[in-house]
């Protein structure tokens, strides 16, 4: 069987000051979790060390260097499934976990799907999982633009303290990957929309719009608007396509859909059952990566 991994950084308008940070980190999480299918590893380990990666980076809407809501902090949404069996496990609006991933994966290792909040935490706690000050995960470039936008410069631009501009873009990471066993996964995590309300819960942790893996026909991870990813089930219209359309037929027509539905914009990586990789967005740009055995990686941002 054809090892796969695909990943992305989010669909949208990069500043061209930071694509080399964002490709650098796209190149990482590539690479992470191109290690582990390697070396025979499942789907599943492969596309959440893959995400860990970008949760880790300020470059990216995820974990450290998420978006901040109206109050200023920050409501992390992640979510997991594995093509074998169809299980899920995601969790929303968790505030304390470096790594929202990780914790979704261990909600799909029990007996529920969702988890949200404090209820979120206190399972990440059983599993033996550490809780972070939710200060420590605010970026520096997040907390700037959250400083101006209440002095009411919400246009302006901002600069470090060496006086350099700084940007904010706002996405969501994902992975998918298909594994040496035939088995698929996907991945997907997020910081959410800037100044959303508290609470506030997008595509990202909601199984077919965010995310969805069958081993029968492919996997997926979404970025974008979520409220109408989440409404025209975006990942599960892609996927589900794949029993009439090739991988890339079937991404154009999913983005075609939510557009004539919902005026939405979003960007997707798929694979399919077979190892094929295919990439869409109806935004200006998305930053992803890909590789399949037997070939060079590509990484663009």
């Amino acid at each position: 069987m054809t090892i796969a991994l695909a990943v992305h950084g989010g669909a949208g308008s990069v500043p061209e000051e930071l694509i080399p940070y964002r490709k650098e980190g796209l190149a990482q999480a590539l690479e992470a979790g191109w290690q582990l299918l390697g070396k025979g590893k499942d789907a599943l380990s492969a596309v959440v060390a893959a995400v860990e990666v970008m949760e880790s980076l300020p470059q990216f809407n995820a974990g450290y260097g998420s978006s901040l809501t109206d109050e200023g902090r920050v409501e992390m949404d992640a979510g997991v499934m594995t093509g074998d069996g169809l299980h899920v496990g995601a969790v929303a609006a968790v505030s304390r976990i470096a790594h929202p991933i990780r914790l979704a994966a261990e909600v799909l290792h029990s007996r529920h799907i969702l988890l949200a909040g404090s209820g979120a935490e206190t399972f990440a706690t059983i599993r033996g999982l550490p809780l972070v000050d939710p200060a420590d995960l605010i970026s520096r470039r997040r907390q700037r633009l959250w400083e101006a936008r209440q002095r009411g410069e919400q246009g302006a631009a901002l600069t470090d303290d060496a006086g350099k501009t700084i940007q904010v873009v706002q996405d969501t990471v994902g992975a998918v990957a298909l594994d040496n066993a035939g088995h698929l996964a996907a991945a997907t995590s997020t910081g959410g929309m800037s100044w959303k309300s508290p609470g506030r819960i997008g595509d990202s942790p909601i199984v077919g719009a965010g995310f969805y893996a069958d081993d029968a026909l492919g996997a997926v991870s979404t970025t974008g608007w979520g409220e109408t990813i989440a409404r025209s089930l975006l990942a599960y219209q892609a996927v589900s396509r794949l029993e009439q359309y090739t991988p890339e037929e079937s991404a154009r027509r999913a983005l075609q859909f939510l557009e004539r539905k919902t005026q939405g914009w979003a960007g997707l990586v798929l694979i399919s059952a077979k190892g094929e990789i295919s990439v869409a967005w109806n935004t200006k740009t998305m930053g992803y990566a890909y590789r399949r055995e037997g070939e060079a990686a590509t990484v663009y941002s």
